[in-house]
């Protein structure tokens, strides 16, 4: 009997480092570990050793206030047509994955959404905080109590849109900025312009907190920058890969195993070759993956007598053969170990992090060098 298994298709995971999942308009929303780590330390220090509700109901309100930005975007991109595969909650801010990405058009409007929801909640919180007097009561501000929760919310949303709306990756404003000059410009450099603004803007905050002292704004400084390097990286690899079919980097020369192998086949496939993850074959179908950790997991505490069935993994990736591969990229980025591509239902090759790479360097240094099947 075929053991049972599961494929996922041209459908990213779950991003890597994030844990949870609470369902909000039928987006799942998950928490980065390291906007847990910020939260704690936002509360341990901003508590100073002493009980406050109002300033554990104030970081509260902020982090609902980044969700319901977030949700703003998830909300506009579903009147497009784009579904968000989940809300990830990060130290400076969310992040909505959606399924494709977005036409320069409909990206100004979703980028819009999340400070507009911004200033609404500012304007509806400056109602609130001016029920008793209709001047804004700003004394106290730099520390949050019980009376002035709303004022203090208030500002914290008219930061949050002011912040985002900054012209810079990876800023909503920068992805306005990249949907406006997109009109003109190819995307491809409309990305680098809002790329590089956004390292600029790291740079500058890194160095105003440095000199002012304010350390905690590295820490932001930081993610700024890795955010607008990465969409630079991820614009290059779809320039590189737009109409491209996934069939054109595939490792085709590749060594399948079958469920009756052996850990001791394995590992002497691994030393004699360059490959490092195996499809598992029941006859013509494809029933598993072996990866390489699995393989040294299963070595370890099976040995080398042992069969494979102990490692192999039943939850592994499919790609389409005549997809396109700047679709496949985000896939691939998040995968552990390969995905398998297929045509007709039948097994053609391997796509490998490393063979992408190898491609994209190929391409970028020749483009008419590289065969695109």
């Amino acid at each position: 009997m075929v053991p049972p298994t599961t494929t996922q298709t041209l459908t990213p995971g779950p991003a890597s480092g994030s844990f949870g999942m609470l369902r909000v308009l039928g987006v799942p929303i998950r928490l980065h570990f390291t906007f847990i780590v910020l939260l704690a330390f936002l509360l341990v220090t901003g508590l100073g050793g002493r009980s406050s509700i109002g300033y554990i109901l104030y970081v509260s309100g902020l982090a609902l206030s980044v969700l319901l930005h977030e949700l703003g975007h998830s909300w506009v991109s579903r009147q497009y047509g784009i579904r968000t595969i989940e809300i990830v909650m990060f130290p400076i801010g969310g992040v909505s994955r959606l399924a494709r990405r977005a036409k320069p058009g409909e990206e100004l409007w979703i980028a819009l959404a999340g400070p507009a929801v911004n200033l609404v909640l500012a304007v509806i919180l400056y109602f609130v905080a001016t029920t008793r007097t209709p001047i804004l009561n700003l004394s106290g501000i730099d520390r949050a109590t019980d009376d002035n929760l709303a004022t203090q919310l208030f500002i914290g949303n008219l930061a949050l849109a002011g912040f985002n709306l900054l012209p810079a990756f990876p800023m909503d404003g920068g992805r306005i900025l990249r949907a406006v000059l997109a009109g003109f410009k190819p995307e491809t450099e409309a990305t680098k312009i809002a790329a590089l603004a956004g390292r600029m803007l790291a740079i500058s905050l890194a160095l105003y907190a440095l000199l002012s002292g304010q350390y905690l704004l590295v820490f932001a400084a930081f993610f700024v920058y890795l955010g607008a390097a990465q969409e630079a990286a991820a614009a290059l690899g779809r320039s590189l890969t737009a109409g491209i079919p996934v069939r054109a980097a595939v490792l085709t020369g590749y060594h399948p195993l079958t469920h009756d192998s052996t850990i001791r086949d394995a590992v002497n496939l691994t030393l004699s070759t360059s490959q490092h993850d195996f499809p598992v074959m029941h006859g013509p179908q494809v029933v598993g993956l072996l990866s390489h950790q699995g393989l040294l997991r299963a070595l370890a505490s099976e040995g080398a007598d042992a069969y494979i069935g102990c490692a192999v993994e039943r939850d592994f990736v499919t790609l389409p053969a005549d997809a396109d591969l700047a679709e496949a990229l985000p896939i691939m980025a998040r995968a552990t170990t390969c995905a398998f591509v297929m045509e007709n239902d039948h097994l053609v090759g391997l796509l490998t992090t490393q063979n992408l790479s190898e491609f994209l360097m190929l391409r970028r240094v020749g483009l008419d060098a590289v065969d695109v099947r």
